[in-house]
């Protein structure tokens, strides 16, 4: 068997399989690989779960009942380069779901005798080509293939009736594998329905008359592979045919003269043929001088793909010439190292050109007629141009390139290395509504090189960061495709007023300003997905738009976000990385300054001024205020301890001055609690221990001198009296001797500053700038009162003699206390 016919066999099954695979929903884990491991038979270890199985160049001459009986849901199944002889009927009894079914390269010998076929009946797929079929005749076997699409055989005879058992089937493919020697009868195929014919030549096998004309009058669309010869008979029954029924005429995996090839084409374009395609060639002899083509024609269509030229000198200007002066409307000349392309010699029909993945540069089209570049003016009905995957590079040339051609309306300039440098202008044509330029290295001065009437415009992977907004603007613009570009925010509509849908997906938005989208009314679509989006106060809006857009997705008002929520992820912060924005929650009041200072001043205040009230009610001020006397007295007494010396001659800790208006309390509430076990202090007042005979000036001197400290019992009364006066001056001035704590004031009643008389000007002073102890009304803070005063007292004095005064007064207390209990 020739390479080319096992290369197209391999090609053909690979097909069969790709197109399986694409149907197929199993995992990769179901697919299972014994080709090329020396095995005799089916393998009894495969897995229950295979799908796929790929059996294929091992030595298995026999496939019995049961070897397939624990893969219930094989679907495609590959014994193709085995020694396959023969095959069980009951071999597939187990394989209800087979689609695919490759026996090719194998030794059975009769194709009516594949009885394994009636337990196929889901087969999609079957080649049953390069085995030792004598003859074409198909087993009624063949009938239960009611869901068969493509059929792959091939026989050294092929007569009529060999095909009546599929007569009733509608195949999409039926491919014969012709090998040398063969004999075709005619009409041998009108049994067959089919959409396409496939003829695979062998490497010597010349073309059989019988076998074209059948094809051209039966069957839609035809193909033929690995032609090497006899170009000239198929040209000349091409021309002598008279009814074809063919509209789709292909020659695939070709080698040919230029000559050959011409004369191909022009006899092609002069039938009733539709489309004519010519891949995987080889041309030879290519030519030197120009090769006229046909000025009319029925064809529609003409293709060639992957075209090779094996010879480096020929003139170019005439190859090209050739292609582009087809009288066809659609002319496509693909993977084809083509540098440059002529304009037509006069007015061409062609609609339609497509020259992707060539090599094609900024001189396409155009010519040099001295020093000056003149443009092609013969492309005037062109209306879709595609040049995908070129050598592109300068868009404000192109632009010139295509300005005369005004039915231009698809422009396909992507996959190239196209920029815009601004040197220029672009003049474009004003027809154009539909432009490409994705995948080039454009930037954003892109916008400044547009046609006006532009509709639907694709930027998709370029280097573009900003939309500027002082462009001219695109009024007819409906759909910008920004995709994989390198934006940080939304682009306003401001330029393009009648925007229908935004494609801003793999860009570098962290947190879209949708205000911006304020300025676009029409929008309905928008994709955002897959950018790097930051969870935080500033995304707030957009989620808000997302969720409402989800909401409003079944009457389809607002605007509709693609891929949401799948393709919508935070990258930042850390701790919600990988979530969707919809699973997220960033609470309003963390992002309004005006809301987070109400929702922590409110409670704040309400908290302080609940406290205040609280602390109001319970007197917590004056308790505080005590406390913190009583914490300072101690904290005095530790810190100015009197030095031994200063205490000689000091018997009392505190003289106590008041009115004697307010001589009951001190008796009955001031002494008892400072003298005696209560308070365990000596107290000097005028009643107890002024002596008899001196001046009351003399005692209040002695009595002073003699204590630590003064306590003044203030109230209404006491800056009326004037020997209080006199007590309050001359503890004034002891106070200079004993320092600041020598004094202690006692407010016995409230005593606003206006009612102290100016002379007792050192007493305002001092309650300016010394704490005094209130009275408290309430007995629950007397207790505290009193333990604040004997703090504030309490003084280390050396042991005192008792004086005549003091015994009498003690014992007239004894008496007293007698008295009371008796």
């Amino acid at each position: 068997v020739s390479p080319t016919i096992l290369v197209t066999a391999a090609v053909l099954w690979t097909a069969a399989v790709l197109v399986g695979l694409q149907k197929s929903t199993s995992s990769p884990d179901n697919f299972v690989d014994r080709s090329s491991q020396n095995l005799s038979s089916v393998p009894t270890d495969l897995p229950q779960t295979t799908e796929f199985l790929d059996l294929s160049r091992n030595y298995i001459r026999q496939l019995h009942n049961g070897d397939f009986q624990k893969t219930t849901h094989l679907r495609f199944l590959n014994v193709s380069w085995n020694n396959l002889e023969e095959i069980d009927p009951q071999t597939f009894l187990n394989t209800p779901l087979l689609e695919h079914l490759d026996l090719s390269h194998n030794n059975l010998k009769n194709l009516s005798g594949q009885q394994y076929l009636l337990h196929t009946v889901n087969l999609l797929v079957l080649n049953l080509a390069f085995n030792r079929f004598l003859t074409m005749t198909l087993g009624s076997e063949f009938s239960s293939l009611v869901k068969l699409e493509r059929l792959t055989v091939g026989a050294k005879n092929i007569s009529v009736g060999d095909f009546k058992n599929i007569a009733k089937m509608k195949l999409r493919t039926l491919t014969l594998l012709l090998e040398d020697g063969l004999y075709y009868e005619a009409g041998s195929l009108e049994d067959v329905h089919a959409q396409r014919l496939q003829i695979a030549f062998g490497h010597n096998q010349k073309i059989d008359r019988n076998l074209t004309a059948d094809a051209l009058s039966l069957f839609a669309e035809v193909e033929m592979m690995n032609m090497i010869n006899g170009y000239k008979d198929l040209s000349k029954q091409l021309r002598e045919t008279v009814k074809i029924h063919t509209t789709s005429f292909y020659l695939t995996n070709i080698t040919i003269k230029w000559h050959d090839l011409t004369e191909y084409v022009n006899v092609a374009l002069n039938t009733t043929l539709k489309h004519v395609r010519v891949s995987e060639m080889n041309v030879k002899n290519p030519p030197h001088y120009t090769t006229e083509v046909i000025k009319t024609s029925q064809v529609i269509s003409f293709t060639a793909s992957q075209a090779v030229v094996t010879s480096f000198q020929f003139s170019q200007e005439a190859l090209y010439n050739f292609f582009i002066s087809m009288p066809v409307e659609s002319v496509a000349i693909t993977d084809a190292p083509m540098i440059h392309m002529t304009c037509p010699k006069s007015q061409s029909p062609i609609r339609q050109l497509d020259f992707s993945f060539g090599a094609m540069s900024d001189s396409i089209f155009s010519s040099a007629v001295g020093k000056n570049v003149v443009e092609c003016q013969n492309l005037r009905n062109l209306k879709n141009l595609t040049l995908v995957g070129n050598s592109l590079k300068k868009l404000e040339l192109l632009s010139q390139r295509f300005r005369y051609m005004s039915s231009l309306q698809h422009l396909d300039l992507s996959v190239n290395s196209i920029g815009y440098d601004q040197s220029s202008q672009c003049i474009w044509p004003a027809s154009i509504t539909n432009i490409n330029l994705s995948s080039n290295s454009l930037t954003e001065s892109v916008f400044q090189c547009l046609p006006n009437g532009t509709q639907i415009l694709d930027l998709q992977n370029n280097q573009i960061s900003v939309v500027p907004q002082s462009i001219f603007k695109l009024r007819n613009l409906s759909t910008l495709n920004l995709n994989a570009n390198r934006l940080r925010d939304l682009p306003g509509c401001g330029t393009f007023p009648t925007l229908h849908k935004l494609l801003l997906r793999s860009n570098s938005l962290h947190a879209p300003s949708v205000n911006i989208l304020e300025s676009c009314p029409e929008l309905h679509i928008l994709d955002v997905s897959f950018n790097p989006f930051t969870c935080t106060c500033t995304l707030r809006g957009f989620i808000k738009l997302a969720t409402n857009s989800e909401k409003n997705n079944n009457n389809q008002s607002g605007i509709e976000l693609l891929n949401w929520p799948q393709g919508y992820y935070c990258t930042y912060p850390e701790d919600v990385r990988n979530s969707t924005l919809r699973d997220i929650s960033i609470p309003e009041v963390s992002c309004s300054i005006g809301l987070l200072v109400v929702a922590i001043l409110v409670p704040a205040g309400t908290l302080i001024i609940s406290i205040v009230i609280l602390c109001h009610c319970l007197d917590v001020p004056w308790y505080m205020g005590m406390i913190w006397q009583w914490t300072r007295a101690k904290h005095r007494a530790r810190l100015q301890q009197a030095r031994p010396e200063d205490l000689v001659g000091l018997e009392f800790h505190a003289f106590v001055s008041y009115s004697q208006h307010d001589v009951d309390w001190v008796r009955n509430s001031l002494l008892p609690n400072l003298e005696g076990p209560a308070g365990g202090l000596r107290i000097c007042h005028h009643e107890k221990d002024f002596v008899p005979g001196k001046t009351i000036i003399e005692n209040i001197i002695s009595c002073v001198e003699k204590c630590r400290r003064s306590v003044f019992v203030l109230s209404a009364h006491f800056v009326k009296s004037e020997w209080c006066h006199y007590e309050l001056y001359f503890a004034t001035h002891q106070h200079l001797t004993l320092g600041s704590d020598s004094i202690v004031l006692v407010l016995l009643e409230p005593l606003p500053q206006y009612l102290i008389p100016s002379k007792y000007y050192q007493l305002k002073s001092m309650m300016n700038r010394h704490t005094y102890l209130e009275w408290p009304q309430d007995r629950a803070k007397q207790r505290l009162f009193w333990a604040n005063l004997r703090a504030a007292l309490q003084t280390d004095l050396p042991n005192a003699p008792v004086t005549q005064v003091q015994e009498h007064w003690a014992e007239e207390r004894l008496e007293e206390g007698q008295r009371l209990k008796g």
